[in-house]
């Protein structure tokens, strides 16, 4: 039986430097987020920019959701892969960041693509429930108490055979560590558990940085 390899440091760099060539403003993200400290985990990885790139283009996406926008790598790398008339809209609170996000959405002329909303999401995504808004993917990589709230609403706002692509699920190989029963590990053991019961879909979760889960709306 094969088994997964263990994704090293040096290993992650062989893929980084082996795969899709990121374009100059994520590269300037990237830069940006490494001064902020450790709320750069906010941000998605290299691979995982690669991954949401790929599958965007192979999969006649068009119009995208995204909750949780932080400095705008993830909005930004699937503006790029998104066809000229393809749309984002990304929900997030945090003014500051939402701001320096679409300076970094300009520079790299996807301001036309992208439209960021600061409001609390939960509130939008029942304000587009309402207006029987649809979504080809939705990208879920906010606060994680809110998960299986921002899944479950998604769910009504994603087409038939659409995509949800949630971020963080093995939380850094802490959902199988039993000393580690803190809030937020818990609240993502309970979203891998509710997701995994849902037959309203297909699921797999994917290894790639913090753990991927993808959906399939049947």
């Amino acid at each position: 039986m094969g088994t997964n390899i263990v994704i090293n440091k040096e290993i992650e760099e062989y893929i980084n430097k082996h795969s899709l060539e990121l374009n100059k403003v994520q590269n300037e993200i990237i830069s940006y987020n490494d001064s902020l400290g450790n709320i750069k985990r906010n941000q998605i990885s290299i691979s995982q920019c690669h991954f949401l790139h790929l599958l965007i283009k192979t999969s006649n996406i068009k119009k995208i959701l995204e909750i949780g926008t932080f400095t705008g790598l993830s909005a930004l790398s699937m503006s790029l892969a998104l066809p000229r008339d393809g749309t984002i809209i990304t929900l997030d609170k945090n003014e500051k960041t939402n701001e320096i996000a679409n300076n970094f959405f300009k520079t790299a002329n996807q301001g036309n693509k992208i439209k960021i909303i600061n409001n609390n999401a939960i509130d939008n995504l029942n304000e587009f429930k309402n207006e029987n808004k649809k979504f080809d993917l939705i990208f879920i990589d906010a606060d994680k108490e809110n998960y299986i709230n921002y899944y479950d609403i998604s769910l009504d706002l994603i087409n038939v055979n659409g995509l949800i692509v949630i971020d963080n699920v093995l939380w850094h190989g802490e959902v199988v560590d039993k000393k580690k029963n803190d809030n937020l590990t818990k609240s993502i053991r309970k979203f891998n558990i509710h997701i995994n019961n849902d037959k309203r879909i297909e699921n797999l979760i994917i290894p790639v940085g913090d753990g991927l889960t993808v959906c399939r709306k049947l």
